[in-house]
Formats: C-alpha cells, sequence, structure tokens
C-alpha cells in the first residue's frame, strides 16, 4: 500500500492529464465510429470509408518531420490547448453541416486531412509531456495504463456509440464528443503544469530543417530503433488492410450488422483492457524485444484465420480476444525502449520521424483494403458457385470477398514478422541504456 499511495503521489498530475485527455479521445472515437457507419451506409464501399482514415494519415505522415521540429521548440501545453480546440471546431461543423442536410462527403475527408495536420503537431507534444509529467522508473506502468484507456476507449466506442445512434441520432454522438473536449481543455488549462523541456545551446538559431535533420540523424546513429520503426511499418500496412476489410465485412454480411461490428469492436478492447493490466503489474521483461515480436507473431497467426472462415458474431469476437490480447503488451515495451534511449530534449523530432517512418504504410494499407475488396475479391466471390470451394471456404454474398481477404492478410502478416528474428541491430536494443 505505501508503494502504491507514493507511486500515485509522484504520478498524480499525469493521472489528471490521462483521464481527462482520454475522456476526450473516447469522444472523438465515438464521432469516428458513427461516421464510419454514416458512411457506408450511404455509399456500401469499403474504398470511401477507408478514405476517411486515409485523409487523416497523409498529412501527418508527410508533414510529421517538420512538425516534430516545431514541436520540440514550442511550448507543449498551449500546443495541445490550441490542436484539441481546433479538433473541436472540426466536429462542430460537422454537427452544423448534419443539422442542416447539407453534409457532403468530400466536407468529411478535408475535415479529417485539417485533423491530421493538426495531429502532427499535438502528437508529438504529447508524448514529451508525458516524458516531462512521469520518472523513467514508471515508464512501464504509465505505459500500461494509457494501453488501459485506450483498451477501455476500444471497449466502450461502440457500446456507447451505437446505443447512442440506437437511441437518438448521429448529432448526439457528436455533441457528446464536444463536451468531452470542453472537460478536458478546462483541466488542461486550468490544473495541469508541464514543466519546460531543458533546452540545448545550439538550438536557439537552429531551424526547422536543421532540427528536422537532427531526428533522422539520431535515428541513422541509433539503426536498432530505426529497424523495428520499419518492421512495424510493415506490420501497419497489414494491420491497415485489415481495418479497411473488418467494417466491409461485418457489416455485410446477414448474420452481422452495426450490433455484431459493435460487438467485435467491443471485445478487441476487452481483450485490450486485460492485456493493458497485465504489463502494467507485470516485472520487467528479460527480454522486450522478444516480447514485441512473440506479440505481433501471435496476433498475425490468429485473428485473421478465425475471422476469415468464421460464420457468426461469437467466433469473430473469439478471434478478436486472440488478436489484441497481447497488443497493449507489445505497444507498452515499445514505448519503454524509446523513451528510455532518445533523450528527453530529442523526443518531438524523434518521435515525428517515427511517425512519417512507422505510419506511412496505414493509409497506403487503407487504400489498397478498399481497393481489393470492391475491385479484386468481392467480384470475385459475386461470380462463385454456390457449391464451389471458395464458396465452402468464405461463404456467399456480399462480404465474402473481405473473409477471403483475411485469410490472405493472415498468411502475409504471419509471414512478415518472421526477418524480425534475423535483425541483429534491434536485438542490440537489450543492451542499450537509458538515457
Amino acid at each position: 500500500m505505501k508503494n502504491l499511495k507514493k507511486t500515485i503521489s509522484e504520478l498524480h498530475t499525469f493521472f489528471i492529464l490521462w483521464i481527462t485527455q482520454s475522456f476526450s479521445v473516447l469522444g472523438s472515437e465515438m464521432t469516428n465510429f458513427a461516421l464510419v457507419i454514416w458512411v457506408y451506409q450511404q455509399h456500401g464501399s469499403a474504398l470511401m470509408t477507408a478514405l476517411l482514415t486515409i485523409c487523416s494519415y497523409v498529412p501527418y505522415i508527410l508533414l510529421s518531420i517538420f512538425a516534430g521540429a516545431l514541436s520540440d521548440k514550442w511550448n507543449k501545453k498551449l500546443t495541445m490547448l490550441v490542436c484539441d480546440s481546433f479538433a473541436a471546431l472540426c466536429s462542430a461543423t460537422v454537427l452544423v453541416l448534419l443539422t442542416t442536410g447539407t453534409l457532403e462527403l468530400w466536407h468529411l475527408y478535408l475535415i479529417n486531412a485539417l485533423n491530421g495536420l493538426m495531429n502532427t503537431v499535438q502528437q508529438p507534444a504529447s508524448e514529451v509531456a508525458i516524458s516531462l509529467l512521469t520518472s523513467p522508473k514508471h515508464y512501464q506502468k504509465v505505459s500500461g495504463v494509457r494501453s488501459l484507456s485506450n483498451s477501455l476507449i476500444t471497449v466502450l466506442t461502440p457500446a456507447l456509440a451505437a446505443t447512442m445512434l440506437a437511441f437518438t441520432t448521429i448529432q448526439v454522438v457528436i455533441f457528446f464528443d464536444l463536451m468531452t473536449f470542453s472537460v478536458a481543455f478546462i483541466v488542461l488549462l486550468g490544473f495541469i503544469k508541464i514543466p519546460n523541456v531543458a533546452k540545448q545551446r545550439p538550438d536557439k538559431k537552429e531551424t526547422v530543417l536543421q532540427s528536422a535533420k537532427k531526428g533522422l540523424n539520431f535515428l541513422k546513429n541509433n539503426r536498432g530503433i530505426l529497424d523495428l520503426i520499419l518492421f512495424l511499418s510493415i506490420i501497419n500496412f497489414t494491420v491497415s488492410i485489415f481495418n479497411a476489410a473488418l467494417p466491409a465485412m461485418i457489416l455485410s454480411r446477414t448474420v452481422g450488422g452495426k450490433t455484431a461490428l459493435g460487438m467485435v469492436n467491443t471485445f478487441s478492447g476487452l481483450a485490450m483492457v486485460l492485456g493493458s493490466i497485465l504489463v502494467t503489474v507485470a516485472p520487467t521483461p528479460k527480454s522486450r524485444v522478444r516480447v514485441i515480436f512473440s506479440s505481433l507473431l501471435f496476433s498475425m497467426s490468429t485473428e485473421n484465420f478465425i475471422l476469415a472462415f468464421g460464420r457468426s458474431t461469437p467466433i469473430w469476437c473469439f478471434g478478436a480476444v486472440l488478436g489484441w490480447l497481447f497488443i497493449p503488451v507489445m505497444t507498452a515495451q515499445m514505448d519503454v525502449l524509446l523513451r528510455s534511449i532518445v533523450p528527453v530534449q530529442m523526443q518531438g523530432r524523434v518521435y515525428s520521424v517515427r511517425n512519417t517512418l512507422q505510419f506511412f504504410s496505414i493509409p497506403v494499407g487503407y487504400f489498397c483494403g478498399g481497393i481489393l475488396i470492391d475491385k479484386v475479391f468481392e467480384p470475385f466471390m459475386a461470380v462463385q458457385q454456390p457449391h464451389s470451394l471458395w464458396s465452402f471456404l468464405f461463404g456467399v454474398g456480399k462480404g465474402s470477398g473481405a473473409a477471403f481477404l483475411f485469410m490472405v492478410i493472415g498468411i502475409v502478416g504471419t509471414l512478415s514478422c518472421l526477418p524480425f528474428l534475423t535483425d541483429k541491430n534491434i536485438w542490440k536494443l537489450e543492451n542499450k541504456k537509458s538515457a
């Protein structure tokens, strides 16, 4: 109990920021979930739905390197306040357009692109703020509780959004989003003090390009981190195809629909809650690198195949549990490695370069997933005879093509994990000392 009280005392500012920001993220994710359903119901296209995410990520990836350099120079608290306010303004705009009956698909694409642009600065500022508010000895616990909140958000988002959509309207979901933003904004503005970063002398006259180059050079000189980031970018490509295929399959199946999609997402979140609790209370692993590899291999080799061959919501939910159980464990180990090796003065720049290199494959994956479903796998399954081998394996009707794609994702994802074992630079991260 003494240790628990001491930990809470040392992390009380972090906990206040974490709880209120997580509440705001919940509201934002509920809006995103509701809009995905709205777009798919309006157009029935996996590609059009996937483009919502693509538009969010493209500016985020293209400008992250430079935005991180700015983030290291700017006040972290002010940066977070301005970016969060802009996101709220975007949600309010969607609310007005919906209420007046003038919301078009291109409005959502533009708004998502603008949100992605602001996230290029907000995300690295938030990451550095976490480092400034916590001691290195608490990094694994902090990573664990952050994974826990993300998992709870994954659980609550479909349940709350689907309930609100069933009994009210999408406008109520967005209004809830704006309410959660208000709470987080007031707390951050009036009750959170984020320490300033101790600046390095050369940074005074350093240009944005020079700062960005520093982040690139840091990764170039730390090949283990760079190789790990590139490995995760390959995984992100596969996961993005998965994310594009999931609503297209479940919303289209006769045994699926909004409730089924919500259930699968809820069980994904419950699995992540368990994984987050596990990593929060677990001792430091002997090999963080091995944990990262094992977690990803297990995830890739289970859920995709269960979704491909499953025919009911309970089976899909079981697959979701297996696929997401160890993802928080993997994320926490990655987070601790980065925070321990990258000096806090460099974290904004390095994280931003990381964002570009690790996440550039996400919009590519979403785009490929949408194209593959709409133009390849669904048309292929549509011409199969009801008693053919393909129909026996993946079913018939709309959604069977997405199920076929899940099998391909499972094979590709599992194979993409194997080269990780032979990368000596990544394994050398085990010997790196904390910065």
